[in-house]
């Protein structure tokens, strides 16, 4: 049970009364109502704004509107005190018993604690990473991947239907540049010295590709001319582009339900289809569009444009869908690629792109308003950059790529559980330092080190407590049984208000897209954690196995236990694995 949710319903509850008394009339914002941990742990252990939130439209001044809901907060059993502050604020504060009753839920739970029914089995479409298929991934594609990967766990947690999804960019020029580089990689496995010329793609990752080409082509298109070969090359490089792509995605613990093609929509018509529906509904006309300020962006042409009323749905201005060549722009297959996913049936979509398509938002949530009539949701969450590191030092250069690092040289250096972890310890559009020393170091400064100790150390506990203790059952039904009434410390009871927290952080983290806070929050509790192992260090009776006080024991290793069950929990939201012994 979410604790915070329960009190919301005691507040609706005393909200209800209220009404069928008549001291509550008229149309009520009862959705703003909220109830939260307040600022300062001082002022008690829960706040509701829900006097602030309906004095006004109950036509109550709030302090007055607190003062009648006061007494219905004070009947719940749980309920130790009720204070009002400040113009209208409530402050409750809960017995012991019931904080420590969680840790028996916890236990009993398991893996499904923080689980909530926030999404109702809504579908959603996260669409990540999503990079052009010309080469192995970099680190810039790991941060993005890793985001939202995450978030799409984390909206499963909340009970959203979720699909993965990747968009593969195999329509554009740069896919052409892929066929010629690979062309060349072929020459070259046939016995030809080759050079590199300036604008290709110069990596020796392409080498096993060329390898492969000539094998199964023999010298048929060493001479032939580039009519003859490139559509075939494009297809082939392609997929092995995207073969590795996959592999490295995998490096990572990655898998994307859908792959979407570009080049697919085009050949389908779906790109045509889409375009049609906005003309149909008289969204596209005939114009030329004034000269941007400042560079001018590649889809701009100072000459008549088949253009969409972006600017009507919130855009800056129109943009345009046809080049004066009669070709799409790339915001034209942009936009029937999102009409496909409506058309499939998430009207909620999230898009992952890098930082440098900022611009780009606008007109992308422009579209999906006109194509779905308002009925779709985009939210575009923008990754910002990776400094790669290493003791302070930049990292530029890649074993594979030769002019960046790619994604598998990280996961291969460090493993895929720091990867994971340390990219999700800034919040998504705030650049982040990854330092190849920093992130292996074993030190409270390292943040994978000091969650990951947490749920080890837990673990070395419940081992010691089978051979000091005899006979205990260290399995979570039976401790779930203890009486957890002995858990009674200052130091106990916070960190159990925190793990209590759990499943508000989950719901509020998914509403908000965030999958930074689950980060944030493991690293609060293992710091509650260790400071619990910490005082037990000082005070002999803190510690968490007393053989001669059986009770006690049990009471504590079942508080240990959901400590490392909450603490896998967060971790499986961001696809750390907890480990059971720091090595």
């Amino acid at each position: 049970m979410n604790v915070f949710t329960e009190f919301r319903r005691a507040v609706m509850a005393a909200v209800h009364t209220l009404s069928e008394q008549g001291v509550l009339a008229g149309e009520l914002p009862l959705s703003a109502i909220a109830v939260e941990p307040p600022r300062d742990p001082s002022h008690g252990d829960l706040a509701t704004n829900v006097a602030m939130v309906l004095g006004k439209p109950a036509k109550m001044a709030p302090r007055a509107l607190a003062e009648a809901i006061k007494p219905l907060l004070e009947a719940h059993p749980a309920v130790t005190a009720v204070e009002i502050a400040g113009p209208g604020f409530i402050n409750l504060r809960l017995n012991p018993e019931h904080w420590q009753g969680q840790i028996a839920t916890i236990l009993k739970t398991g893996a499904a604690y923080g689980d909530s029914d926030l999404g109702q089995g809504r579908p959603v479409n996260v669409e990540y990473v999503s990079a052009n298929p010309t080469g192995p991934m970099h680190v810039g594609h790991c941060r993005g991947a890793v985001f939202g990967d995450a978030l799409a766990a984390l909206l499963q947690k909340a009970g959203f239907q979720v699909c993965r999804e990747y968009y593969i960019n195999d329509a554009g020029a740069q896919v052409d540049v892929l066929a010629r580089s690979a062309h060349l990689r072929y020459r070259e496995a046939l016995g030809e010295t080759i050079s590199i010329p300036e604008g290709l793609y110069p990596g020796d990752y392409l080498v096993p590709l060329g390898q492969a080409l000539a094998a199964q082509y023999g010298d048929t298109y060493k001479t032939a001319p580039e009519g003859e070969w490139l559509a075939l090359f494009r297809k082939e490089a392609t997929a092995a582009m995207m073969a590795m792509v996959r592999d490295d995605l995998a490096a990572l613990n990655i898998h994307h339900a859908v792959f979407t093609s570009e080049k697919a929509l085009h050949d389908s018509g779906a790109v045509q289809g889409a375009f049609d529906r906005l003309k149909q509904r008289g969204l596209i006309y005939t114009g030329v569009l004034e000269p941007p300020k400042g560079k001018p962006p590649e889809d701009y042409e100072a000459r008549p444009q088949e253009l969409f009323k972006a600017s009507e749905f919130g855009d800056d201005t129109d943009r345009p869908l046809k080049k004066s060549d009669g070709s799409w722009t790339y915001f034209g297959a942009d936009i029937a690629y999102h009409d496909d996913k409506y058309r499939r049936g998430f009207s909620q979509m999230i898009d992952v792109w890098g930082a440098d398509h900022g611009g780009y938002v606008k007109r992308m949530k422009a579209a999906v308003k006109a194509l779905s009539n308002g009925e779709g949701e985009l939210d575009v969450k923008l990754v910002q950059m990776v400094n790669l590191l290493d003791g302070g030092q930049p990292v530029k250069m890649s074993k594979r790529a030769g002019t960046f690092v790619t994604l598998r040289d990280v996961v291969d250096e460090v493993g895929r559980d720091v990867v994971r972890f340390i990219m999700l310890t800034r919040k998504n559009d705030a650049q982040l330092d990854f330092d190849f020393k920093k992130v292996t170091e074993q030190s409270k400064d390292n943040p994978v080190f000091y969650v990951q100790y947490a749920h080890a150390r837990i673990c070395s506990v419940l081992r010691n407590a089978a051979a000091e203790v005899p006979g205990i059952d260290t399995e979570d039904g039976a401790l779930a049984q203890a009486d957890l009434g002995r858990l009674s410390h200052d130091s106990e009871l916070a960190l159990i208000k925190l793990l209590a927290s759990w499943p508000r952080l989950v719901d509020s983290a998914a509403e908000a897209h965030e999958p930074h806070r689950v980060a944030f929050y493991l690293q609060e509790v293992a710091a509650a954690f260790h400071g619990l192992w910490n005082v037990g260090r000082d005070d002999t009776s803190v510690r968490f196995l007393i053989p001669e006080d059986l009770a006690l024991t049990r009471a504590r290793l079942a508080l240990l236990r959901a400590v490392a069950v909450v603490i896998a929990s967060g971790l499986s939201v961001m696809g750390v694995t907890p480990v059971e012994e720091m090595r």
